[in-house]
């Protein structure tokens, strides 16, 4: 996706910065890990890289409009699409993720593909990774992020480049009281 991003920047002739401070999964708060489960994939620690729930209503869904929708992708998916794949959503592109999730969670285990996923995701135009997110809209660690802070970044994930965290009221909310029902 940087990579990605970099080109869409040359192409419209606008400048590009990035900020990217990745960090191991251990600086990275406890709360923010459960927020992003919380808000992006709440079954994560329970399948294999594609939760078929998930899947079977959605491709129901996708098949009576004729096109992909949006949602639905795991976590461990979402990491592939960041590091092999572009933003455009098609058949091809979940083909490429169903492929690969599950040897991802098989090679790398469910806590490296949550490290690098925090640390790879965009939060912001030119933001990359948990730490420069916090940096940037907190101006502290990513380690030290709040519950409410944390649950603010969390519900820009969908769609950060319009999102803003100080925006986030009632997504913020409701991620909040998901993580609450998790136990968390």
């Amino acid at each position: 996706m940087q990579a990605e991003r970099r080109v869409q920047a040359l192409i419209h002739h606008k400048p590009y910065h990035k900020r990217y401070d990745p960090v191991p999964l251990g600086r990275i708060s406890p709360n923010l890990q459960h927020a992003a489960i919380a808000a992006e994939d709440a079954h994560f620690y329970k399948h294999h890289g594609i939760d078929w729930e998930v899947v079977d209503t959605l491709v129901e869904k996708d098949l009576d409009k004729g096109k992909v929708g949006r949602g639905g992708s795991t976590i461990t998916q979402q990491l592939i699409k960041n590091l092999f794949a572009t933003t455009d959503r098609s058949w091809l592109r979940k083909g490429l993720e169903f492929s690969l999730a599950w040897v991802a969670e098989a090679i790398l285990g469910k806590q490296r593909v949550l490290e690098l996923y925090l640390n790879v995701i965009e939060w912001g135009p030119g933001i990359y990774g948990a730490e420069a997110a916090a940096e940037n809209y907190y101006h502290t660690s990513a380690a030290r992020l709040t519950r409410e802070e944390a649950a603010r970044l969390a519900a820009i994930i969908p769609n950060p480049r319009r999102r803003r965290p100080g925006r986030m009221n009632d997504y913020s909310e409701d991620i909040l009281a998901r993580m609450r029902q998790m136990g968390w």
